[in-house]
């Protein structure tokens, strides 16, 4: 036990101990012995308020009835994107509230003393307010993340098991928002409509709106596993967790924890709250291409048992968390995995697809998975929101390693800086932190995309958000993604890693090729120059209208592309050898944005279509990606180009 506990601190040093957080926990919904699921998926009600307040349905209180009984409702898939569901441009476009409900029956077992009942929303834009049979549960700010309510004692009120759900929610963008925008009233009646409205953003995909993660009831017995934290480090064939449980509902709970294979397995074990499990001939959580059985977890089984006075009876609670064995270093050169040299050679994404929009797809997942690996990359970043929970256990068990980024895009106007806004963007990080902590996928945290860093409040903000994520979790480094000028950039001092996103012949000297060399290396040169730290090249790329050719190349066909990124990979392949880790292609997948000149139905810098069909850029992507695997020496053996 000394053995372990000492090798435990050497990986993550004497002050790296995981600071918690205050509150609940959030662990995802998993079955077990003592817990039990019903999904709400499917169609609900739905009505937009298009009053000129955007507030009818609150002023009418809507929630306290059917929805049906207060007027007119459609249809709604969820999960979805409500935006491109109808063929009512009001509502592809519609700022404001707009109303779900459905009604369920809850069995009859679940409405009792020993059990708990939670309503889970897995997100939804932005803002949100949620009642039970008239009763209002919750309330949360911000989209991407998920959000819950114990709702047993609304249930007890409402005999044999009727479950109306009311979800309100508003996709209004303010200053203090993540992401942040603002609404411009005009008042001009000789160019516009009365009560003319427009939300403005700074921020380059389509606001989609909804409800775009499951919708669920769980149970837990009255006492429960609340939260588990799992840290992780290894030293020869021997792996250790040292892991933390927290029970709620009971003073003095019992806790045990397993740790098992893949075959299910039991390799190890401990009792207690906390403490480090030793694993003999451990493995690793390795990437994908770097080991021949990359994404290795173990299922980490957690039940405590107690005697509970004021029930008379003894309760369990049981829960199965999945764990993966690895270590994240970073120097001033390198980004290691498992003590290994780690190349970023992956991708950007967006969750977005036709018809519902950033709506939870399993086939559409499943289908991006196996493009990534068809692909050869190793790695996206979850560009510019925390994606689907889903998407993480999927990276998780693929060893896809991802750089986990929150909301925080589009921070542009010096109003986005002040108190109210930095309040804002540290509770969204507890809420990522607390969300995303235990996947073994996640080896970076990014708290911001392209914000305006050279603003004289932005080293304060930065530095003041950093230093929060860090208290958070001190074991992952940590990030923002920058296209500020290296001098002025002030929240580069404070990152772990420089990730810079350049568009040269593109937005910058658009139609010339040939600068591109020049002003990438230029670039790096400078940003090492002034701060030693290793840089990803975090987004780069050009748009692709699929099918468009000319020669010699020019913008927007396919030619062009390939030339962009021939011309970059050639400056990556000098400085990958110093200090560049990484590289991400803008963007994997074409995506919906606003409508503008500049934007011909989408962002179409996807090395795939919308649809998931290969752009010339794919084939050049995929055959660099599975060199640059073989060229690592950490190919396993008997893996080929497929």
């Amino acid at each position: 036990r000394d053995v372990s506990s000492a090798l435990l601190l050497a990986n993550v040093g004497a002050k790296k101990k995981w600071r918690g957080l205050d509150g609940y926990g959030m662990l995802f919904p998993r079955e077990s012995s003592s817990r039990e699921i019903k999904e709400l998926n499917g169609l609900w009600n739905f009505r937009a308020d298009h009053s000129l307040n955007r507030n009818l349905g609150f002023e009418q209180a809507w929630y306290k009835s059917r929805l049906a009984e207060s007027g007119p409702v459609i249809d709604m898939p969820v999960p979805a994107s409500y935006n491109d569901i109808t063929q009512d441009p009001r509502l592809r476009d519609f700022i404001g509230w707009v109303w779900y409900e459905r009604e369920v029956l809850v069995p009859s077992g679940w409405v009792s003393e020993e059990t708990r009942v939670v309503l889970r929303v897995g997100s939804a834009h932005y803002y949100s307010v949620v009642w039970v049979n008239g009763i209002k549960v919750m309330e949360h700010e911000g989209g991407h993340l998920p959000f819950e309510a114990e709702i047993v004692e609304v249930l007890r009120n409402n005999p044999g098991g009727a479950c109306r759900i009311t979800i309100a929610v508003n996709n209004t963008l303010t200053l203090q928002t993540l992401p942040p925008g603002t609404i411009q009233h005009i008042d001009d009646p000789t160019r516009y409509p009365a009560d003319y409205v427009v939300q403005n953003t700074n921020f380059d995909f389509f606001n989609y709106a909804g409800l775009h993660r499951p919708v669920m009831l769980y149970t837990t017995p009255k006492a429960y596993v609340d939260d588990i934290t799992v840290l992780t480090t290894f030293a020869d064939n021997i792996g250790l967790l040292s892991y933390q449980v927290s029970v709620l509902g009971s003073p003095n709970p019992t806790v045990t924890v397993t740790l098992s294979d893949k075959d299910g397995c039991c390799v190890a074990s401990s009792t207690g709250p906390s403490g480090v499990i030793k694993v003999t001939d451990a493995n690793l959580w390795w990437p994908y291409l770097m080991h021949e059985n990359p994404g290795y977890l173990y299922s980490m089984g957690v039940s405590w048992a107690a005697f509970i006075v004021v029930l008379g009876s003894v309760y369990e609670d049981v829960y199965a968390l999945p764990v993966g064995i690895r270590t994240v270093q970073v120097t001033n050169t390198q980004f290691l995995i498992n003590n290994k040299p780690f190349y970023f050679h992956g991708v950007n994404k967006h969750e977005d697809a036709d018809i519902r929009g950033k709506g939870l797809d399993w086939p559409l997942m499943v289908k991006d998975f196996n493009l990534l690996k068809w692909l050869g990359a190793n790695s996206f970043r979850t560009s510019h929101y925390p994606y689907a929970e889903e998407i993480m256990q999927m990276a998780d068990r693929h060893g896809i390693v991802v750089i986990d980024e929150c909301p925080g895009v589009g921070i542009k106007d010096i109003r986005s800086f002040g108190n109210a806004s930095l309040s804002h963007h540290l509770a969204v990080m507890d809420e990522l932190v607390r969300r995303d902590k235990n996947h073994a996928s996640v080896v970076m945290w990014s708290v911001a995309n392209e914000p305006a860093a050279e603003m004289p409040p932005a080293g304060f903000y930065f530095k003041t958000l950093m230093a929060h994520t860090k208290s958070l979790d001190p074991t992952r480094p940590v990030t923002f993604i920058t296209d500020s000028n290296f001098a002025r950039d002030k929240g580069a001092p404070y990152v772990d890693v420089i990730c810079v996103n350049s568009y040269f012949s593109w937005y910058h000297d658009p139609g010339h090729l040939e600068v591109i060399p020049f002003q990438l290396n230029t670039q790096f040169e400078n940003w090492y120059g002034k701060y030693q730290k290793p840089i990803i090249q975090s987004e780069y790329g050009a748009d692709v209208v699929p099918g468009l050719h000319t020669d010699p190349p020019m913008m927007f066909t396919e030619e062009y592309q390939k030339m962009v990124l021939q011309n970059y990979h050639d400056v990556f392949d000098r400085k990958r050898k110093e200090y560049v880790i990484g590289e991400l292609i803008w963007n994997f997948a074409d995506f919906m944005t606003a409508q503008t000149v500049t934007r011909v139905v989408g962002n179409k810098k996807g090395i795939f279509s919308r649809q998931r069909h290969p752009k010339a850029g794919a084939f050049l992507l995929r055959e660099r990606y599975w060199r640059l695997a073989n060229e690592t020496g950490l190919l396993p053996v008997g893996a080929r180009y497929p």
